[in-house]
Parts: structure tokens; C-alpha cells; sequence
């Protein structure tokens, strides 16, 4: 297999191959209480695909916490809440749900010798391999070649951090022309363009069609329950076997 036939597929997770309702911010809700001792107000937003550590640091800011505190607490909540989310595996399962076809195109890209799948994803690296493991998604990524926001909490830089593995593991170079995001936020569509990958919106998040467009993703889909679109999509914005 030559360099230029290999693709690094990256994956979102919240929103794009699951949806886990309210367990995060319940899990924010319970971070912040331990580690600051009261209830917290403000809760940050939904489905904006910003990285867990600077969603910690803007929950911190928005409940009154001090600028000068922030190092400290914000390294404290970030240890504790993927152990926060562990306790809630049984949750993820019962309240959460897997996006429509999310399973199907996951299996279709892993099975393609000439696709390496992984995730790009705001998580940290434990909390997104507990959801993973939750819906038993984990064995068609493989995430020891992923980004996490454990890694750098500016979501661009997971791009380059996969690749770099990726390269490693598996001896092909990986730069925009071989590297593909498929996600559903604007932060997605911001960390291939900024990243270095072509994007592949899904209009399954709360970002519109024309919001992904608009924001400069390569193409957008409905969904994921066409596994031929999904593949030919990849194939069509890389160096496979329609995009040559």
C-alpha cells in the first residue's frame, strides 16, 4: 500500500456518532460542586464542539470564580471529571442514544483497508474513550492515533497531533490532501480549515446545512445512513479510489 492510498478519517463523537442528553453538564454541575464547593448558575453551552478544558475554564468564569484561581481549579476539574463521567456509564447507556446510521458508516469506514479511522474531539481522551466503550463504538476507531482535548485544549491542533501518530503507527504521511473531519459544529468545520483536513459537515448537531456550508465545510450531508454517500464523500475530497 503506498502513501498517497492511505486516508485518516476523523471522527467527532458528540452529536455526529452519539448523543448523550444532559449526563455532561450533569457531570459539569457535579465537577464544579466538588472541587468549588457550591452549586454552579451558568452552565456552559450546548453542542458548540469547544474543548472540554475551555469549557471548564468559561463554566469557572461564568460562576464567579476569580481569574487568579483559575490555574488550579481548572487543572482539579479536568482531572476529576472523567471520573465523574465514569460513574455515570449506566446513564450514558439508558439516556443516551447512537446518531441514525452512526454504527453502520463507522463499520463501512473500518472495514476500507485504506482508511484509518480515529476521533478529533473536544473530550478529553478518557471521557471520550468512556462514551466510546459506553455504545461499543471503540473498536472501529482507532484512538491511540487520535486528538483530545487532554492533548491540547485548542481543538485545530488535534489535526496535526493525530496525523503525527497516525504517521507513526502506520508509515504514511498525512497532510490536508489525505486527512478528512466529519463532524457537526462549527468548531469541527474551524478545526479542519484552521487544522488541515477537508470537512465533511453532518446536519445532525445544531448547526444547519447552510451554517456548515457557510463556515467553509468541503460538503455536507443529512446523516450517516447512507454508508455509500459517506464513503464516496471521503473518497471524492482525498487521493481514494473516486477522488484520484
Amino acid at each position: 500500500m503506498t502513501e498517497s492510498q492511505q486516508t485518516l478519517v476523523l471522527w467527532d463523537i458528540d452529536r455526529t456518532l452519539l448523543y448523550v442528553g444532559d449526563i455532561d453538564r450533569q457531570v459539569y454541575r457535579e465537577t464544579f460542586a466538588e472541587v468549588i464547593g457550591r452549586p454552579a448558575q451558568h452552565l456552559p453551552a450546548r453542542g458548540t464542539g469547544t474543548t472540554m478544558p475551555l469549557a471548564i475554564r468559561a463554566l469557572l468564569l461564568d460562576n464567579g470564580v476569580p481569574e487568579a484561581d483559575l490555574p488550579e481549579l481548572l487543572r482539579r476539574m479536568v482531572e476529576l471529571l472523567p471520573k465523574r463521567l465514569a460513574t455515570h456509564m449506566e446513564d450514558l447507556r439508558n439516556e443516551g442514544f447512537l446518531m441514525p446510521g452512526a454504527v453502520a458508516a463507522l463499520r463501512a469506514v473500518h472495514a476500507q483497508e485504506d482508511l484509518v479511522p480515529t476521533a478529533v474531539t473536544g473530550n478529553l481522551k478518557e471521557s471520550a474513550l468512556l462514551k466510546l466503550s459506553a455504545f461499543n463504538l471503540d473498536g472501529y476507531l482507532d484512538t491511540e492515533v487520535g486528538g483530545f482535548a487532554s492533548d491540547d485544549d485548542h481543538r485545530p491542533a488535534l489535526v496535526a497531533i493525530a496525523q503525527k501518530r497516525a504517521q507513526a503507527k502506520y508509515g504514511s504521511v498525512f497532510t490536508c490532501g489525505n486527512t478528512v473531519i466529519i463532524g457537526d459544529s462549527l468548531e469541527d468545520v474551524r478545526t479542519g480549515l484552521e487544522g488541515g483536513a477537508s470537512v465533511i459537515g453532518v446536519t445532525s448537531g445544531k448547526t444547519t446545512r447552510d451554517e456548515l456550508a457557510a463556515a467553509g465545510a468541503d460538503v455536507v450531508i443529512e446523516g450517516l445512513e447512507d454508508t455509500a454517500q459517506v464513503l464516496a464523500t471521503i473518497f471524492s475530497l482525498t487521493s481514494g479510489p473516486t477522488g484520484e
